[in-house]
């Protein structure tokens, strides 16, 4: 108890900034927004970056960690198709029975281990059948170990210019749940010491809306 009180003490000193995302994520909210009726689990502000992100990227390949209910596949090819040009959207989780049913001829829901070799493969064969830029986005399995390994299986296929966004580094102390244990912030961080020279952080998009569920984890391949 004495633990608590000093964190809620610790936490009404912060900028209303921080308060605000202890009770996004405190009340569940974050459970409650859909994209046209289908659950997607993201902040409204994040989706709202990650669109403008899309658009001045313009890429023919989005690479997706973690589908859950399909909401986030849908508002991703929205996205990409009222930009007009031909795109695929992957979208990887080892359990698809939440989508429901839900089709489209630009998305494919791969169910596999997104570390697995036989996801990177697939992710090369379509850099070859859509050659540009690619926005990739993990939010699967949000242990350190997991996202560590997913972000060293991306390695070697994002090239200069690509788009990766780390999601849920908050977690852990970041600032919410802080019995989490070690997740993508540490993940993160494990990978800036072995590979310093991979990514810039871009940290105006990061700060853009005051608010982000991936803080230091938006970041432009070199």
């Amino acid at each position: 108890m004495k633990a608590v009180r000093s964190l809620i003490s610790t936490a009404l000193k912060r900028p209303a900034s921080f308060l605000y995302h202890l009770w996004f994520y405190n009340s569940q909210v974050w459970t409650q927004v859909t994209w046209l009726g289908v659950t997607i689990y993201k902040s409204p502000l994040d989706l709202w970056n990650y669109q403008e992100i899309i658009h001045s990227l313009r890429p023919s390949l989005l690479i997706e960690f973690g589908s859950w209910a399909g909401g986030s596949a849908r508002y991703f090819a929205s996205v990409l198709r009222d930009i007009g040009q031909p795109f695929k959207i992957l979208s990887v989780d080892i359990d698809h029975s939440r989508v429901n049913g839900y089709s489209d001829p630009a998305v494919t829901f791969m169910t596999a281990d997104s570390t697995s070799p036989e996801v990177a493969a697939k992710i090369a064969a379509l850099r070859e059948d859509y050659p540009g830029r690619v926005f990739a986005i993990l939010d699967s399995d949000h242990s350190k170990k997991h996202v560590l390994a997913e972000m060293e299986s991306l390695r070697p296929l994002l090239r200069s210019g690509d788009y990766l966004v780390v999601e849920d580094s908050n977690l852990n102390g970041h600032p919410v749940a802080w019995r989490f244990g070690p997740g993508p912030y540490e993940a993160l961080q494990e990978y800036f010491h072995r590979h310093p020279d991979d990514y810039d952080r871009d940290v105006a998009r990061e700060k853009k809306f005051g608010f982000t569920q991936a803080p230091k984890g938006f970041l432009v391949r070199r």
